[in-house]
């Protein structure tokens, strides 16, 4: 599948689009311009009950432009990068910047930020996989667990590989590039016994194929999840410590970022406005990002506004000691960029960590929560309040699966509230965090 997708190629192409978007708004009397694109090629394999039911190859391409003209910005974006695509999209950016509001914060990151450091990070390995094989993986993971005694039926597998080029480049000189590729398998199950039904799933992602695991595996461990849901209760209702299960844990680090992102502070739509340096979490816990790791998920030597990336400590010592900013939402704050324009990489804690054992030994008497439901999270207040599924635990220890309850608290008293971090690691994605123990929340069962 990757053989047809020359990366090199494809790379040289975009640049040179790149370069010919900037030198025509420079023509046509823009005092600044910036021009992002990309080009993307994969696979998706989806079966079903032993069954291929789709086969979907894809390729994506696209170029924006942005133009600054005395203080007012245009964009313009296309799927099209030939000659006269490029041609008009800049003329398009023009036009627009003639009718826009004049914005004293909008421009280009200052050219002494760019970034100069831009070495290989060992993101782009491409998988040379046949379609048939692709296939035969998919159908493998979903035979593994679909062999589990309990399953009753499968709602599929899915298999998806993918490569591509990103180039970003500005009227500064700057011109950045980064080839990547991004595999991942998953399965999803059913489970029944004389209570009902239960679903469940289980994945796998990397940049690497090599570092996926096994297809028998992922469905192994799908079947596992979904059979110890079967005979789900109510929980009883109370003030009850929750331990977030490490794949919803991520979704709190999520928030936090969310509150602490220039745009949300800016626009006063963050409970962590005007909070810098003020404690959020216990002395023990930080959080940083390594944009330049290795191989990870998210890394990358520049932003999105081209500026360098470098590693941030957001949480240092349980204080919050950065915003995360780019260049517009710095300017807007009064502040400097953290290198942070479209968002943090690898996000990584640093905690003393504990056993998911000793996390449930020191709940006692709680709940553990596998999965969250709905969208009840108020960015302005920190108000957070979800539906949930997990297991109930008494002693220390788990008893049963628990369903159709909610938890709810307020995202600040849940930070200062953290009790311990597991060292049950979810490595998948661009956060890596255990399980998160939190002393209280109000839980709503039965």
């Amino acid at each position: 599948m990757s053989k047809a997708f020359d990366a090199a190629a494809q790379q040289a192409l975009l640049e040179s689009r790149a370069e010919q978007a900037l030198l025509l708004a420079k023509h046509l009397g823009a005092d600044a311009c910036e021009v992002g694109a990309s080009v993307d090629q994969g696979v998706g394999i989806s079966v079903r009950e032993g069954e291929v039911e789709s086969v979907e190859l894809s390729r994506d391409q696209g170029i924006a432009v942005t133009v600054y003209l005395r203080g007012h910005k245009g964009s313009a974006s296309s799927t099209d990068a030939s000659d006269a695509s490029i041609r008009e999209v800049v003329e398009k950016a023009m036009a627009i910047a003639l009718y826009t509001g004049e914005d004293p914060a909008a421009g280009l990151a200052d050219a002494e930020l760019m970034a100069t450091d831009l070495p290989d990070l060992d993101v782009h390995h491409p998988w040379p996989l046949s379609t048939e094989q692709a296939v035969e993986l998919a159908l493998a993971c979903e035979a593994a667990g679909r062999a589990e005694p309990g399953i009753r039926q499968s709602e599929g597998a899915s298999l998806s590989s993918g490569e591509g080029v990103r180039v970003y480049a500005n009227s500064h000189g700057f011109l950045g590039s980064q080839r990547g590729s991004r595999h991942s398998l998953s399965c999803m199950l059913i489970a029944e016994d004389e209570g009902g039904m239960q679903r469940d799933y289980d994945y796998t992602s990397a940049r690497n194929p090599r570092d996926l695991l096994a297809a028998e595996e992922v469905g192994k461990n799908a079947a596992e999840r979904t059979l110890r849901r079967l005979g789900a209760q109510r929980p009883a209702t109370g003030r009850l410590p929750v331990l977030f299960d490490a794949t919803v844990a991520i979704g709190l680090v999520g928030h936090l970022m969310s509150a602490i992102a220039g745009g949300a502070l800016y626009r006063q739509a963050s409970f962590l406005c005007d909070r810098l340096g003020e404690p959020l979490f216990p002395d023990w816990f930080s959080l940083g990002e390594r944009p330049m790791e290795r191989g990870a998920m998210a890394s990358s030597p520049f932003d999105n506004d081209g500026v360098q990336t470098r590693d941030n400590v957001f949480i240092e010592a349980g204080r919050l000691a950065s915003y995360m900013l780019s260049a517009y939402s710095a300017r807007r704050l009064g502040m400097r960029t953290t290198g942070n324009a479209g968002g943090a990489r690898n996000l990584r804690i640093t905690a003393p960590l504990e056993s998911r054992d000793a996390l449930l030994s020191r709940m006692r008497r709680g709940v553990l929560v596998t999965e969250l439901m709905g969208q009840g999270v108020n960015g302005v207040t920190g108000d957070y309040s979800r539906g949930a599924a997990g297991f109930w635990v008494e002693n220390g220890e788990i008893q049963h699966p628990v369903e159709e309850f909610t938890i709810a608290g307020n995202l600040e008293a849940m930070f200062k509230g953290l009790v311990g971090v597991g060292s049950d690691i979810d490595t998948r994605g661009s956060i890596h965090t255990g399980s998160w123990l939190i002393d209280e929340m109000t839980v709503a069962g039965s």
